[in-house]
C-alpha cells in the first residue's frame, strides 16, 4: 500500500501563488506516474496535471496550462504543484494521486492511490 498526504493549500488572493506537496510513503517502491486532480464545490473532480516516475513526460488540463508547474523529487518521495497567477476557478480541493503506470494519464481510474486532499481558495 501507498499513502498520500498533501500539504500547502491555503487561501490566496488571485494573480497570487501557492505551491502544494505530496509525500508518499510505504511502497513507494510501485509508483510510477503522479497527478493532481481537484474538485471544485458542485462540481466532478477533474485533472490538473501528470507527471511520469522520471519526469521526462508532463501533461496539463487547458484551464492550467501555461499557470501550473507539476514536478517531482523521487529521493524524497513527494510531488509538487506550484501555482501561480492563481483564479477564483482555481478553488477547490486538490487530491493527489499516484499509480504503477509508466505513462502520465488524465484518467481517475489510472491512479490507485489517493491522499485526502487540501483546500486551496482564491479570492478576487
Amino acid at each position: 500500500q501507498v499513502q498520500l498526504v498533501e500539504s500547502g493549500g491555503g487561501l490566496e488572493q488571485a494573480g497570487g501563488s501557492l505551491r502544494l506537496s505530496c509525500l508518499a510513503s510505504g511502497r513507494t517502491f510501485s509508483i510510477g506516474a503522479r497527478a493532481w486532480f481537484r474538485q471544485a464545490p458542485g462540481k466532478e473532480r477533474e485533472f490538473v496535471s501528470a507527471i511520469n516516475w522520471s519526469g521526462s513526460s508532463r501533461s496539463y488540463a487547458d484551464s492550467v496550462k501555461g499557470r501550473f508547474t507539476i514536478s517531482r523529487d523521487n529521493a524524497k518521495n513527494t510531488q509538487y504543484l506550484q501555482m501561480n497567477n492563481l483564479k477564483p476557478e482555481d478553488t477547490a480541493v486538490y487530491y493527489c494521486a499516484a499509480g504503477e503506470i509508466t505513462y502520465t494519464s488524465d484518467r481517475q481510474r489510472s491512479y490507485e492511490y489517493w491522499g485526502q486532499g487540501t483546500q486551496v481558495t482564491v479570492s478576487s
